[in-house]
């Protein structure tokens, strides 16, 4: 089973892929495969070798699965899958139906339609996931399954995503669900813990020992989840909604997969809890109201397949109750149910697809005289309405009738209000019989105006396609066969009814059989037929009646406004929160960062070790060191300009960077020198778009809180940092990185193994998210394409970067200083980088020019060399990379934008990319020669010249993290640097135009 599963979405996985190719022949090799499955399933359950573990308990919900493999022991969930009776018959219908389904998208859905091709993925990946659902026997795997066909359904029942109320109703149908399924998590869980197992079978097996209210809570929190699931009130009001899918959908998802998820739920829990205290109550009282709610509303509507729709939901509270029950005939009869109900529910969604498809309505006030023009598709209407409302010789009627018996013979042995339930069952059954004539009558039925003129006959746009009838076509032979010939679903239905032990004292066994005999149960049924009857030709009156009949509780506007106040609540708490005050989010995420330690260390009520001695410094230099990082700190909060509040912050930490290099850290140290450098120059970038100073209306009260917050803050990570410390009972594991360093990664620098090997998969994590972190600082700045290079150098005239178009704004003696350096530095020819000319002359400096220059190239050496030299000494990839970025930094100040375009001409995207690429590739080539993931080879070279060399291979991850944060550094310079820089002169010469009316022709020319 568990190749089965694979295969399925491996399949769904490809099916876009094969859709872009084929088309809509796609369609019917996704109906062979739904089929090859489905006759697998059939084939392997009943192999002798399954036969032989089933006569030894395996496959039973009550035993051990039938296929286990750990998964993750040490919460105790595994790869646990089995195939039982119950499992057969749901795996029967799910990939059955499907099949049917798959084919009649290949006509429902035109030729030209794009969306097509996720559509058959998602739906194809759907019918995988109810297969895990029925297959599983672990409750987190259950779980998993469950929650990926609540995402599924999402997309599927908003597949026209332009209309509003597809995305609505998918949005309801996801929060319900969801909610539902949380709820359920907890329940599963709970229930795993106290019968000591995640295993559906050893859960069952333990199930008659558990009592108390702890079970009772639980099942009921598993019960939430079912019923949201199968839309039983409270939750009904989600699957008429989702009747803006398309009608595949409606077809697979409302009629035989998706809402039978949390019938399915109710019958695998029903042998082992239906004793509970809870069970009974919530499945009988909850089932029954759905039932008598889902058919009364069906008789109101107008629309054809919100009429079935309702009428689902009536059904899904007949099928949750019988199954539920927990008697073995309730057992039979609520597995035949399912069956009956997907046969000719998906029949008849099927139906009103092709109306709706060929005619473009799917009013039944509209519809009219289908039965005389369509007859295939009325005659198959009408034995599957038929079977619906429980008439013979269906399918329909023969599991209905297995179903009242049940009820009735519940209702002899414990009485009570039992009988209520019967009674209610007739109603509702009659309201059934009703619905069901009213769907015929509307989609075929000649219909006549307010004048009583007879209306015009409906008409297809084409005829019918065979392929299009087929699958209802198929679906109603089944509910006509199996009314005759039940005997081979008995026999696979048996297994699952013997769980429930012998039939109760009163009571006899039952049978699905055609005929029974004249019977208390026969005539009830032809009760239900003459009342259904009565009310539908009394239609007028019961809908006038109706009209009159307050609406006492309308779920889905308790949902809706439930969503309001919400959202109401939401935006008044957010406005109250998020004030857009990044001081205020600070002080909010310190003081808890502060006080929470605070607490805890008070509340071990002096169980903490401390530090048997401190030490201030070991050397003067650290007490100098440690004055510039306070002056810096001092400095920064009492700058009145940014620029020197960044200088400020940049002093603190060029000063951490010298007590690391003090304290026998090069590494650490290199690397704070370098990111300091690097923060430096972004900050400076970014906050050209802010005012010079630094503008607060905080008051005096303010600030002091604030520093004695910062200063607690601070004084609370020492302390901590101390009793981290003080407080170790083993070693430390980086006692072990020294001899790993030297034998595993072949490295002398134990911080630069430990980053490409020890802890490689930290590293990787890292560089993915600055790769992620770049490209949404780039998506939040630039308004076009990133990395699109507009202009080259040559392009661009001498001079006009930056170029000032206007004299007025400045002193005479600024504007004799500009006119100087113009006409001493425009010229054409270039003399020391090859975009400087473009810059403006009032923008330029030769001596800045000169020595990047002279420095660009021997930076960038080093840089190579930290890269190669790192994994023996100080540096590495993360360090020779920021080095570079240092020297693109260089460029970019002394020649501008086009400088730097000069300096990198690839994209600064597609280094990033290429880095991790480099970096998977490390990891995944051992695997190759039966190594590990990221294992490092080691190879010892004697070369003429350069004599005895080590090549490492995880040298090479490193030229992936260093290319990884060259492209940050020139993401970040083009986006906070030249692309600023861009919209900075654009904005210029906007407001230089619209106020003098001149330079028009300057203005062009930096344009160009």
């Amino acid at each position: 089973m568990l190749t089965v599963l694979a295969v399925l979405f491996a399949v769904s996985i490809a099916v876009p892929w094969v859709y872009h190719r084929l088309g809509r022949p796609t369609f019917f090799l996704l109906a062979g495969v739904n089929l090859a499955a489905m006759i697998y399933v059939a084939l392997a359950f009943a192999a002798p070798a399954l036969q032989a573990d089933q006569a030894a308990g395996i496959g039973q919900p009550n035993a051990p699965p039938g296929a286990f493999h750990e998964w993750l022991p040490e919460f105790g969930v595994s790869l646990a899958f089995r195939l039982d009776a119950l499992s057969l018959v749901m795996a029967m219908l799910i990939l059955g139906v499907g099949a049917l389904v798959m084919l009649y998208c290949a006509r429902y859905f035109k030729a030209s339609e794009r969306a097509a091709g996720p559509f058959a993925a998602q739906l194809f990946a759907f019918g995988a996931a109810m297969f895990g659902i029925v297959i599983s026997d672990d409750v987190v795997m259950l779980f998993i399954f469950w929650e990926i066909t609540t995402v599924l359904s999402f997309l599927l029942i908003g597949y026209s995503a332009h209309r509003i109320f597809a995305r609505r109703s998918a949005i309801q149908a996801l929060i319900v669900t969801k909610l539902g399924g949380l709820t359920m998590l907890v329940g599963l869980l709970w229930i795993g813990d106290l019968a000591g197992s995640n295993q559906l079978s050893e859960i069952m097996a333990a199930a008659p020992g558990l009592s108390g209210t702890q079970v009772d809570i639980a099942i009921v929190l598993v019960l939430v989840g079912a019923l949201a699931k199968s839309a039983i009130v409270p939750f009904h009001f989600w699957l008429p909604a989702a009747m803006a899918a398309p009608t595949p959908v409606s077809a697979y998802l409302h009629a035989a997969a998706m809402v039978k998820a949390g019938v399915y739920l109710v019958a695998r829990f029903a042998p082992g809890f239906h004793d509970t205290s809870f069970w009974l109550p919530v499945i009988l009282g909850f089932g029954l109201t759905t039932m008598l709610v889902g058919a009364y509303r069906a008789l109101r509507q107008t629309d054809i397949k919100l009429v079935l729709a309702y009428g689902t939901v009536s059904q899904l509270g007949f099928l949750v109750m019988i199954n539920g029950l927990g008697t073995e005939n309730a057992a039979l009869a609520g597995v035949a149910m399912i069956l009956a109900h997907g046969l000719f529910k998906a029949a008849l969604f099927m139906v009103v697809g092709i109306i709706d498809h060929e005619s473009g309505t799917r009013d039944l006030r509209v519809l009219s005289g289908l039965r005389r023009t369509q007859r295939p598709l009325f005659w198959i209407s009408v034995v599957s309405a038929a079977s619906m409302a429980g008439l013979p010789p269906l399918f329909g009627f023969v599991a209905k009738e297995v179903v009242l018996e049940s009820f009735l013979e519940a209702a002899e042995v414990r009485g009570g209000w039992f009988w209520v339930v019967v009674v209610g069952v007739v109603v509702a059954s009659a309201l059934t019989v009703a619905y069901s004539a009213r769907f015929l009558w509307g989609a075929f039925g000649t219909k006549r105006d307010e004048s009583g003129a007879v209306l015009k006959d409906t008409r297809f746009h084409e005829p019918v396609d065979p392929v299009f009838l087929a699958a209802p076509a198929v679906l109603t032979a089944g509910t006509v066969l199996f009314a005759v010939w039940p005997a081979p679903l008995e026999a696979m239905i048996s297994p699952y009814t013997e769980l429930f032990g012998p039939v109760e004292s009163g009571a006899s066994m039952t049978y699905l059989a055609l005929w029974h005999g004249f019977t208390l149960v026969l005539a009830l049924s032809a009760l239900t037929w003459v009342l259904g009857a009565l009310l539908f030709l009394g239609r007028a009156g019961v809908a006038r009646l109706q009209e009159r009949v307050p609406a006492v509780f309308d779920a889905e506007r308790t949902y809706r406004a439930s969503i309001r106040s919400l959202d109401a609540f939401a935006q008044a708490l957010t406005s109250r929160t998020q004030s857009g005050s990044l001081g205020h989010y600070l002080f909010i995420i310190l003081a808890v960062a502060t006080v929470l330690p605070v607490v805890a260390v008070l509340y071990s009520a002096g169980g903490l070790p401390t530090p048997d001695s401190w030490i201030i410094a070991e050397e003067p230099l650290q007490v100098v060191l440690g004055v510039v990082v306070i002056a810096g700190a001092f400095g920064a909060v009492l700058a009145p300009k940014r620029f020197m509040a960044v200088l400020m912050v940049g002093l603190c930490g060029y000063g951490i960077a010298g007590l690391l290099g003090l304290q026998g850290a090069p590494d650490l140290a290199l690397t704070v020198l370098l990111v300091e450098s690097i923060v430096l120059v972004v900050f400076v970038l970014a906050l050209r778009t802010l005012p010079a100073g630094i503008w607060t209306r905080s008051l005096t009260r303010s600030k002091v809180s604030r520093a004695v917050l910062a200063i607690g803050f601070a004084l609370v990570m020492m302390g901590l940092a101390a009793l981290a410390v003080s407080s170790r009972s083993e070693a430390p594991i980086s006692e072990e990185f020294p001899w790993m360093s030297l034998d595993v990664g072949h490295g002398a620098n134990i911080v630069n193994v430990t980053l490409v090997d020890i802890r490689v998969w930290d590293t990787f994590g890292e560089i993915t998210v600055i790769a992620a972190a770049a490209t949404g600082v780039a998506s939040l700045i630039f308004v076009k394409r990133r990395d699109v290079r507009r202009l080259t150098v040559q392009d661009i005239p001498t001079g006009s970067v930056g170029r000032v178009l206007t004299d007025e704004n400045f002193s005479p003696s600024q504007v004799r200083e500009i006119r100087a350096a113009r006409s001493f530095a425009t010229v054409a020819r270039e003399a020391w980088l090859v975009a400087g000319r473009t810059l403006a002359p009032e923008h330029r400096s030769i001596i800045f020019e000169v020595v990047t220059r002279l420095l660009f190239h021997a930076i960038v050496l080093l840089s190579v060399y930290l890269l190669l030299a790192g994994h023996n000494t100080p540096g590495g990839g993360f360090a020779g990379g920021l080095m570079a970025g240092l020297a693109f930094v260089l460029r970019y100040l002394a020649g501008g934008r086009y400088e730097l375009e000069a300096a990198m001409r690839f994209s600064a995207g597609g280094l990033m990319g290429s880095g991790i690429v480099v970096a998977c590739v490390c990891g995944i080539a051992p695997l190759f020669v039966g190594g590990q993931v990221f294992q490092s080879f080691y190879v010892d070279l004697d070369l003429p010249l350069f004599g005895e060399q080590a090549l490492v291979s995880s040298v090479l991850f490193d030229v992936g993290v260093y290319l990884v944060v060259i492209g940050l550094i020139v993401d970040v310079l083009r986006s906070l640097g030249s692309e600023i820089d861009l919209r900075s002169e654009e904005e210029n010469r906007d407001t230089s135009d619209y106020g003098h009316g001149v330079h028009a022709e300057t203005s062009m020319g930096v344009a160009r």
